[in-house]
């Protein structure tokens, strides 16, 4: 008897649980643009003022 054959189906092992909000290629992280220096360090200074 082939023990392999028996049973359920085997799913994709590989694939994600799920995706990323943020995912390279996505609407909010696109490829090709990186994201300018001014307004990381824009965000930065906004989060450590609103921190103290």
């Amino acid at each position: 008897m082939d023990y392999g054959k028996s049973g359920m189906a085997k799913t994709g092992r590989k694939a994600p649980r799920h995706a990323e909000h943020n995912a390279k290629g996505s609407e909010k992280n696109p490829f090709g643009r990186p994201q300018p220096k001014a307004e990381l360090l824009k965000r930065m200074k906004a989060a450590a003022e609103k921190k103290s």
